[in-house]
C-alpha cells in the first residue's frame, strides 16, 4: 500500500481521487456481472458464470491488497470483482468469459468465469471448489523457506469449508506457520444448500478457532471500507507474525448460485428482495452521496464512463479469434530432461550391484546434493534413523536438514496439493513426495492428482507443477487390502503425467534422475516387494540416466513376444528361462515406462515373434495389458499368428492370506502355462 492510503479506512479520510477509482472499479465490475448472462443468451460465450453481486466490498478489497510483485492470489469461480480489483482489464474479464484464444488465463481451455493471469502470480485455479488453498499453503512455504516478503491469499465461499481439503490446508498453514490468508465469503448457501446445513457454527470460520497460530477477522463483506480495514490488517498480522490469518466476510448472494440454477426455487420472494436491499454498490453510492464526498451528476458521469469502458471492452473482444482446435496436443505434458548420458542399449554395468531400495536412496542424496532447491516429504520419511515404511529415504533430513526434507501429515491430497503450490513459486524448484506409504492409500490424493495434471494444458502452457510422486506399489509381501494392490492402470487413463514402473535398481536409479531432473508430473512407482530382493540389485554407473518411454529388451527371443513391467518382469525372465529348455525361445520386454509407451520395441518385436504375451501385476480386467494389446491389435494385426493373450491378477481384491494371494498373484507357473498355450496355438 503507498503512503497516501489511510492507516484505517473511512468514507471521510479516503482521498477523492482514490475514491474515483474505487468507484469506476466497482461499477464497471458491476457493469460486467451484469452483461455476462448476456452473453449466453447470444449463444456467443460464458456459458457458466457466477454473479459476484453481493460479495463486492470483500472482493474489492482483496484485489486491491493483493501485489502482483509480491503475493499469489488463488482466486476461485466467483471472484470477477476480485481479478478486476487486482489489475485484469475489461478485455481481460470478458476474453476469458467467452472463451477466446487469447485469454490470459488459459486461452479458452477452462471454464469460463475460472478467472487468472498468472504472469502476475493471479493463479489458475480448477472447478473443485477450495481445493487451491492447498495449492496457496504450498507457495507460502516457498515464501518461508526462500525469505520472500509477500503473502498468499486464497478465497473461496464458506461453503469449501466442508471439504476435507480445506481443513488440512489451514491446519497445515496453523502448524507451519505460513504467511497465507484465507478468505471466506459467506453468501450463506452453498448452491442451495444453507450453511446451517454445513456446519452447526454460525460463522464456518468459528470452526477453526481452536487453531494455533492462527488468527480470525470478521468483517462485514458487503461494506467496503470495513473490507478494506479488515484485509489490509491480515496482511499486516501475517506479514509482520509469519502466521496465517482467517477473514471471514460476511456478504449476499444477490443472483442465483450461478447461470444454470434457479434461486427462486429455494429462497422466497422476501429473502431475494432483502440481498436488493443490502447491495453493497448501492450502499457505497449512497454514503459518497450522504457525506458530500460526489454529487449525483458525478456519480452519474462514473456511470458513463464505466459503459463507455465495458462497451469498448466488447467491441475489442469480438474481434479476438477463438482457439485452434490443432492445438489441442500442445501443453499435454512438458519435454522431459534429455537422458544422453547413457545410450540406449548400453545396459551391462560393471561394478558392485546395489539392492533396489539402496539405488533410490542413493540417487535421491545425489539430486538433493546436486540441486539445492530440491525438497521432499510425505509419510514418515524423516523420523530420526527411520526413512519411510521402507527405509527408502534414511539419511536424508540428517544429510540436507528439516526445511528440505520432512514428514507430513496423515493427508494424502496434503501432501500433494501443497507440492503443486511450492512448485508455482519458483521455476527451479524439484519436489519428490511420498504421495502415500502404500500406492493403495493414494486414491484421498486423486482430487489434487487430477488437478495438478491438467495444470499445464489448462494453463496454456504457462504453469507446469514440478513433481515426482514416489508410490511404493504392488504385492508379493502378504499385505492384502491397502497394501497391495496396483494403481498404476487407473492412473494411466488420467493425460498429462508420466508414469514409470522399474524393476531393477539400475532403471530406478536411471528413472528417477530422469524424473527429478525433468518439468512436469512423473508418477515413480516402486515395486516394493523387490527393495532388497537380489534378484533385482544390479550395478548403478555415476550420474545414470534412463530416458522416458523407451523399453528394455531383457531377453532377445525369437518364438513368442513378452510384455511386462515391475514385479512381474523378475517372474517372466524365470518363466523365460523355463521355457528354454523346452526349447520355446521367449523375448523378454521389460516397457519400465508406462506413459508415454514405447510402441516402436514393442511392434518391433511383434513382427519378429508374431505371438504376444502380456503380463502384469494388475487385474486382466481394465488393467494396462488392455491398452498393450489393443495397440497391437490396431497397428500389428497383420503380424500375429494368435491372439493377443494377457496374465494378471482376476477381478478380484489381493487377500492377506498367503494362500488367497498365491492364487491371485501372476507367477512363473501360470506364465509358462500361458506361453505354451500361446506357441501351442
Amino acid at each position: 500500500m503507498s503512503s497516501i492510503y489511510p492507516k484505517v479506512y473511512t468514507i471521510k479520510n479516503v482521498d477523492k481521487e482514490i475514491l474515483k477509482g474505487w468507484l469506476t472499479t466497482l461499477v464497471v465490475g458491476r457493469k460486467l456481472d451484469e452483461r455476462a448472462p448476456n452473453y449466453l443468451k447470444q449463444a456467443i460465450g460464458w456459458s457458466y458464470h457466477a454473479p459476484y453481486a453481493g460479495h463486492d466490498g470483500i472482493q474489492f478489497a482483496i484485489g486491491q491488497i493483493f501485489d502482483r510483485a509480491t503475493d499469489h492470489l488463488f482466486p476461485y469461480y466467483r471472484d470477477m470483482m476480485t481479478c478486476f480489483s487486482a489489475g485484469l482489464t475489461a478485455e481481460e474479464i470478458i476474453l476469458n468469459g467467452i472463451s477466446k484464444a487469447t485469454d490470459v488465463a488459459g486461452g479458452g481451455r477452462h471454464m469460463s468465469n475460472h478467472f487468472a493471469k498468472p504472469e502476475w502470480n493471479i493463479h489458475n485455479v480448477s472447478s473443485c471448489t477450495g481445493n487451491h488453498d492447498l495449492h496457496a499453503v504450498g507457495v507460502a512455504r516457498a515464501m518461508k523457506f526462500y525469505n520472500h516478503k509477500g503473502v498468499s491469499i486464497t478465497s473461496h465461499g464458506e461453503s469449501s469449508t466442508s471439504e476435507g481439503y480445506v481443513y488440512e490446508a489451514i491446519n497445515g498453514a496453523s502448524r507451519e506457520k505460513l504467511p497465507v490468508i484465507f478468505v471466506l465469503q459467506d453468501n450463506g448457501y452453498g448452491i442451495s444448500v444453507p450453511k446451517q446445513m454445513q456446519t452447526a457454527n454460525r460463522k464456518a470460520a468459528n470452526n477453526f478457532s481452536g487453531f494455533k497460530n492462527l488468527r480470525i477477522i470478521h468483517c462485514n463483506g458487503k461494506d467496503i471500507f470495513d473490507s478494506m480495514n479488515a484485509m489490509t490488517e491480515a496482511k499486516k498480522h501475517v506479514l509482520e507474525k509469519g502466521e496465517p490469518v482467517i477473514v471471514q466476510a460476511n456478504c449476499v448472494r444477490i443472483e442465483s448460485h450461478s447461470n444454470s440454477d434457479r434461486h427462486e426455487l429455494y429462497r422466497s420472494e422476501n429473502e431475494r428482495n432483502y440481498t436488493r436491499v443490502y447491495d453493497p454498490l448501492a450502499k457505497f453510492i449512497r454514503m459518497l452521496i450522504r457525506y458530500g464526498r460526489f454529487s449525483q451528476d458525478e456519480i452519474q458521469a462514473v456511470e458513463e464512463e464505466a459503459k463507455a469502458i465495458v462497451k469498448a471492452a466488447h467491441k475489442q473482444c469480438m474481434k479476438a479469434p477463438d482457439p485452434d482446435p490443432a492445438t489441442i496436443y500442445d501443453y499435454v505434458m512438458p519435454e522431459a530432461y534429455e537422458a544422453a548420458k547413457y545410450p540406449a542399449g548400453t545396459h551391462q554395468h560393471d561394478g558392485e550391484p546395489l539392492k533396489l531400495v539402496d539405488a533410490i536412496n542413493k540417487t535421491l542424496k545425489e539430486e538433493f546434493r546436486a540441486n539445492p532447491d530440491t525438497f521432499i516429504w510425505g509419510q514418515d520419511v524423516a523420523n530420526k534413523e527411520k526413512g519411510g515404511a521402507f527405509n527408502v529415504t534414511k539419511g536424508m533430513q540428517q544429510e540436507f536438514g528439516d526445511q528440505r526434507v520432512f514428514s507430513a501429515p496423515i493427508a494424502e491430497d496434503f501432501i500433494v496439493g501443497t507440492a503443486n503450490g511450492m512448485s508455482r513459486f519458483n521455476e527451479k524448484i524439484r519436489l519428490v513426495i511420498e504421495g502415500a506409504e502404500f500406492a493403495d492409500y493414494f486414491w484421498p490424493a486423486m482430487e489434487q492428482y487430477v488437478d495438478s495434471s491438467h495444470d499445464y494444458w489448462r494453463s496454456n502452457g504457462q504453469f507446469v507443477p514440478n513433481m515426482t510422486i514416489r508410490l511404493a506399489s504392488g504385492g508379493y509381501i502378504g499385505g492384502g487390502l491397502y497394501h497391495s494392490q496396483n494403481i498404476e492402470g487407473a492412473l494411466a487413463t488420467i493425460p498429462g503425467v508420466r508414469i514409470v514402473y522399474p524393476c531393477f535398481a539400475d532403471d530406478a536409479a536411471g528413472l528417477l534422475r530422469t524424473a527429478m531432473r525433468s518439468r512436469g508430473m512423473t508418477v515413480f512407482m516402486e515395486p516394493k516387494a523387490l527393495y532388497n530382493a537380489p534378484q533385482a540389485a544390479s550395478a548403478v554407473p555415476d550420474d545414470f540416466e534412463v530416458p522416458f518411454g523407451k523399453a528394455r529388451i531383457r531377453r532377445p527371443g525369437k518364438d513368442l513376444t513378452l510384455i511386462t513391467y515391475g514385479n512381474t518382469l523378475i517372474h517372466s525372465l524365470d518363466a523365460a528361462k523355463e521355457l528354454e529348455n523346452d526349447g520355446i525361445d521367449v523375448e523378454v520386454i521389460d516397457l519400465r515406462s508406462i506413459v508415454p509407451l514405447d510402441k516402436d520395441t514393442i511392434l518391433e518385436s511383434v513382427m519378429k515373434t508374431s505371438k504376444v504375451l502380456v503380463v502384469h501385476e494388475d487385474k486382466v480386467f481394465a488393467g494396462f495389458g488392455s491398452e498393450v494389446a489393443s495397440t497391437i491389435m490396431e497397428e500389428a494385426f497383420e503380424y500375429l499368428d494368435a491372439p493377443v493373450k494377457r496374465i494378471g491378477s482376476p477381478y478380484t481384491p489381493v487377500g492377506f492370506n498367503r494362500i488367497l494371494e498365491k492364487a491371485i498373484l501372476p507367477n512363473t507357473e501360470k506364465i509358462v502355462a500361458a506361453a505354451k498355450e500361446l506357441i501351442e496355438y
